[in-house]
């Protein structure tokens, strides 16, 4: 068994324990931080691995990929000439999601323009943090990893657990409300 998945079982079975105890009080100061470090130890080394994962997926594929400080990786294949996109900013997208496999996940080829408003919907964090970068008219690739997409459990649908997925964007339009 390698170290990430065995790394992935210890988090689920921390998880499960503490969701499993008939116990209804809130944790002790003493007991958090028994299991802090080693939670804390854990995550980070799951990122270091996406990150070399996705690191390497780039190169193979000659894709000149910036990173952000939070992990998100992207490269802007098309630079729009409208305005640059703002948190609070409502954008007006055209996506097509995949895993990292090829698998489509999701795509608005079929569904349309999608809209959100960036910093506080319910879209994935790494898909705003991307849309930022952009300016209308502008098109990109994302490469979000599992803490910026969909986490632990994925989607509950297209996405499964712990998945990096891979966004063709296109930045439509912007509005101001």
């Amino acid at each position: 068994m390698n170290k990430s998945k065995l790394l992935l079982i210890t988090i689920f079975s921390l998880l499960l324990g503490f969701s499993c105890t008939e116990n209804k009080k809130p944790l002790s100061d003493k007991e958090i931080k028994k299991y802090k470090k080693p939670l804390e130890n854990v995550n980070k080394y799951l990122v270091e691995k996406d990150a070399e994962i996705i690191g390497s997926y780039a190169k193979r594929r000659n894709w000149d990929m910036q990173t952000t400080e939070s992990g998100l990786w992207y490269m802007i294949y098309k630079n729009g000439t409208g305005q640059k996109a703002e948190n609070g900013m409502i954008a007006r997208v055209n996506y097509h999601v995949s895993l990292l496999d090829g698998t489509f996940c999701y795509s608005t080829d079929s569904l349309g323009p999608e809209d959100f408003r960036i910093g506080h919907s319910t879209a994935e964090q790494g898909l705003q943090e991307g849309i930022i970068l952009m300016k209308i008219g502008g098109k990109a690739r994302f490469i979000l990893p599992p803490h910026l997409a969909h986490g632990l459990l994925g989607d509950a649908d297209k996405i499964p657990l712990r998945a990096t997925i891979i966004y063709d964007v296109e930045l439509l339009n912007l509005f101001e409300n």
